[in-house]
């Protein structure tokens, strides 16, 4: 783990995954709270580092340190929910590989809390070490390998984003300024303006992104869902609705994607009332019922809890009270 000032839920991170492993060690990167104090009671080995930056040289440092065959990585705001006799030697077996375990991410939407569920290389085996200055990949040829691993995180709680204002941005556009050209780093830029309500700036580095991206990106199913919603909030409503016309036949097996087209047909038919109920409401009834049809899909990265069943049912709901 890297942290620093992370008194706040540091302990509880700690105290989750002690009991399954043999090591916890923290890499503290300048705390000014008592976050490297209550590590060491938690029975962590706390070495501290200068913060350049960079959170691939600073993952890389606290690997650094480790002799183990496989590590653990986490950030202070995430705790290991379940799934962890899959860290036993016996399970992980002989043959090396990345694990891509499942981060349960908790947000705002409007009124209500939601959840999205990434997969995230996190167990790596001895020697490999981390590229990027954010959002940082480890680099490895070897297969990747999906655990029953679910870890929980709540980063994205207004508090804590309020925390972390503009330092994501100032870190991505210095990668940005090297590699003009990914898709990757222009879509996180489009998460991070996402996350903090500027829709406009969100939709434009997602269309950059998108324009860059190729089919087997991991991220695009993400980027396509990101994209429409974004569009839509930034004034560009129209143009989110033939967006997703030409993307339907590429997304019949996400719930994601039919959830955020329902809600484009529906801000639609408020805008055009004239069309509302011979025409809108009636699309936007067919995609949430596809959403229910397809079901909760968790394998799909920056999945929704929810889209494939109770607020694609609460959609039907209520559009259906209109219809009808």
């Amino acid at each position: 783990m890297i942290a620093r000032d992370e008194a706040r839920s540091i302990k509880r991170c700690l105290a989750s995954v002690k009991p399954w492993v043999d090591q916890l060690i923290v890499l503290d990167t300048g705390s000014t709270d008592n976050t490297v104090q209550i590590a060491a009671d938690c029975g962590a080995e706390v070495f501290p580092f200068k913060w350049s930056d960079d959170f691939s040289e600073a993952r890389n440092a606290a690997l650094s340190y480790s002799d183990a065959d496989w590590n653990l990585i986490l950030d202070a705001d995430e705790w290991l929910v379940s799934g962890a006799e899959c860290l036993a030697q016996a399970a992980l077996g002989l043959s090396p590989f990345v694990g891509v375990v499942n981060v349960t991410s908790s947000f705002r939407s409007g009124e209500s809390t939601s959840t999205t569920v990434n997969w995230i290389s996190r167990l790596l085996p001895r020697g490999i070490r981390y590229a990027g200055r954010i959002h940082e990949q480890p680099q490895s040829t070897l297969p990747r390998k999906r655990l029953p691993l679910v870890i929980g995180h709540d980063g994205y709680e207004p508090q804590r984003l309020e925390s972390k204002r503009g330092r994501n941005a100032a870190l991505l556009k210095i990668e940005l300024s090297k590699n003009p050209e990914s898709a990757y780093v222009l879509y996180q830029l489009g998460k991070d303006s996402e996350s903090y309500e500027d829709y406009a700036l969100a939709s434009t580095y997602y269309q950059l992104a998108w324009e860059r991206a190729v089919p087997t990106d991991g991220f695009r199913h993400s980027l396509v869902t990101r994209r429409m919603y974004s569009m839509s909030r930034s004034g560009q409503l129209e143009e989110a609705v033939q967006f997703a016309t030409a993307q339907m036949d590429y997304w019949q097996n996400s719930p994601d994607f039919f959830f955020v087209m329902g809600n484009l047909l529906l801000d639609s038919a408020v805008q055009h009332p004239e069309r509302a109920y011979e025409e809108l409401l009636p699309l936007a009834e067919v995609c949430w019922q596809r959403c229910l049809e397809i079901g909760e899909s968790p394998h799909l990265d920056d999945s929704v809890v929810g889209r494939g069943s109770f607020l694609a049912e609460h959609n039907l709901a209520v559009v259906r009270g209109q219809i009808r």
